[in-house]
């Protein structure tokens, strides 16, 4: 149904041109609301729905009309917003020291690692640590966590709680888990997340992994520009909910090997410029020796380049 008399369109179906088989093909390839329309070009429009140049037109015309896009506003504006900014703890003082000060709200931290270095571990212990109070270096808050992988492990969430003198139970209720099963359910659940976000104190987002469904959806050189479109407006959702609910988003990458590096670590995370530029804060995880950790900050937009050494035990991530 379109709007009509006037009346302003509420969701992406009261769009004129938008019927309901149209809106489905734009909900599966990414344009859920009216926002992520008013934001797109023609071509891309045309393309998830299989419309015509002038129709794509109109209705992004329509959605900017209607849609709060933003624009400029003052630099003491964003600094009082930014002195909400809150910060969650890893667990360990010394990863603490390397991202600033803990786990950052309003901003992306990608945790890109080799299976079996520790991402999933510091992920839960994330989900553990932003319920404690403030004073102890949590949010007070519950976490949402996006299961790509089938890593999520309540019975991991137990020993961390009872390390910390948590209730266990308690403690999993505030940890609220959906597994995706492919790359659009995966970008469908971070809309689901923005409605559990109006109802719970939501301060953390947890997706393990980002890129594992695109990787395995996505195969050839041929498929590479879709992917990476999705996964750019994948991200986008991401840094729009953080900033939306002052909300930490952690998410776990993986990493391939590059055939063209004779020395050194050859790997390198997955997902190429469009997850470069769409991370605030970018980690290297490695084993070390004896359960040891290898945390490596090497992008950021104001810390510099620095590596620290944490634990994972049967208590969770510390120093």
């Amino acid at each position: 149904m379109t709007a009509t008399n006037g009346a302003k369109p509420k969701s992406v179906m009261d769009l004129p041109g938008i019927g309901p088989a149209t809106a489905e093909k734009l909900r599966t390839s990414g344009f859920a609301d009216i926002m992520s329309i008013a934001v797109a070009s023609p071509s891309e429009l045309m393309e998830a729905a299989e419309i015509g140049e002038s129709v794509a037109q109109r209705i992004i015309e329509t959605a900017r009309a209607e849609a709060d896009v933003g624009g400029f506003e003052t630099g003491d504006v964003v600094y009082r917003r930014r002195q909400q900014i809150g910060r969650i703890t890893m667990g360990s003082k010394s990863l603490n020291e390397l991202l600033g000060g803990g786990l950052e709200t309003q901003a992306i931290t990608e945790m890109a690692a080799e299976f079996g270095s520790g991402k999933t571990q510091v992920a839960h212990q994330c989900c553990v640590n932003v319920q404690l109070p403030v004073e102890k270096g949590g949010l007070g808050a519950d976490a949402l966590y996006v299961d790509t992988e089938n890593t999520f492990r309540p019975e991991r969430i137990v020993q961390m709680a009872q390390a910390l003198g948590m209730d266990p139970e308690l403690t999993l209720a505030r940890i609220h888990v959906a597994r995706a099963y492919n790359s659009s359910h995966q970008m469908l659940l971070v809309e689901k997340a923005a409605e559990i976000a109006r109802e719970k104190p939501i301060r953390l987002l947890v997706v393990d992994s980002l890129t594992s469904h695109f990787r395995a959806e996505f195969v050839g050189r041929e498929t590479l520009a879709n992917r990476q479109a999705k996964l750019n407006t994948h991200i986008h959702d991401l840094l729009r909910f953080g900033d939306k609910h002052n909300a930490a988003v952690l998410i776990t990458n993986q990493v391939a090997a590059r055939p063209d590096v004779l020395f050194g670590d050859p790997n390198r995370p997955v997902g190429g410029h469009i997850v470069a530029h769409g991370m605030t804060y970018r980690v290297y995880l490695r084993k070390g020796k004896g359960g040891k950790r290898i945390a490596r900050l090497f992008d950021s937009p104001h810390l510099p380049e620095a590596e620290t050494i944490f634990t994972v035990d049967e208590q969770g991530v510390h120093d």
